[in-house]
């Protein structure tokens, strides 16, 4: 039976979560997860600094960071989630840049790269696109036979690697069976 390793990446400008899993056939397992966190990239930051004036140090440590994870658990692929317009335009394009630095550490070691929305990983993974961050918390705990929840950053890299291994649709495709859909809407 062939495995693959799959790295999920929920970016974030002040906390990239990511989650690692192995599927083997249709089973699979956890291997790690975490946080890569930025919010001290800059050390000697001078009171009432722009934040903007450190988002190269903080791109550089998310970069760092999952450099250290791919050469340390070796995946194949990549399953990284898009990001939308929020309700700060400002804040929605930081967050691009920070999903730009974890496309870029995944591409440079030359991985296939994913990208699923939210509502596909909530749906693949908890059967509710709309699902909030405990039930997908609670449910990566079952699927992965974890002893706890995991953190939500790591929770949320966790089932966008779930949603990839199965092809994007998870426990989804089980809300769906029996009916039409076209366009990702029931018809």
């Amino acid at each position: 039976m062939s495995s693959v390793r799959i790295l999920g990446i929920d970016p974030g400008l002040r906390m990239t979560g990511f989650g690692v899993i192995e599927k083997i056939g249709e089973k699979i397992t956890y291997v790690a997860s975490g946080t890569i966190k930025t919010a001290s990239a800059k050390k000697n930051k001078v009171e009432g600094e722009d934040d903007r004036e450190e988002l190269p140090a903080r791109l550089k440590v998310i970069l760092d960071g999952l450099f250290e994870v791919i050469d340390t658990y070796g995946p194949q692929q990549v399953a990284i989630e898009k990001v939308f317009v929020n309700v700060n335009p400002q804040s929605t394009l930081l967050l691009g840049q920070a999903r730009g630095a974890a496309i870029s550490a995944a591409v440079i070691r030359n991985l296939m790269v994913a990208e699923y929305t939210a509502l596909q990983v909530k749906q693949a993974v908890v059967g509710n696109g709309h699902a909030q961050k405990e039930q997908v918390q609670e449910m990566v705990k079952r699927l992965l036979k974890l002893p706890a929840a995991p953190k939500p950053d790591s929770a949320d890299a966790l089932a966008c690697a779930i949603c990839h291994a199965h092809g994007g649709q998870g426990l989804g495709k089980l809300a769906t069976a029996g009916f039409r859909v076209k366009g990702g809407r029931l018809i």
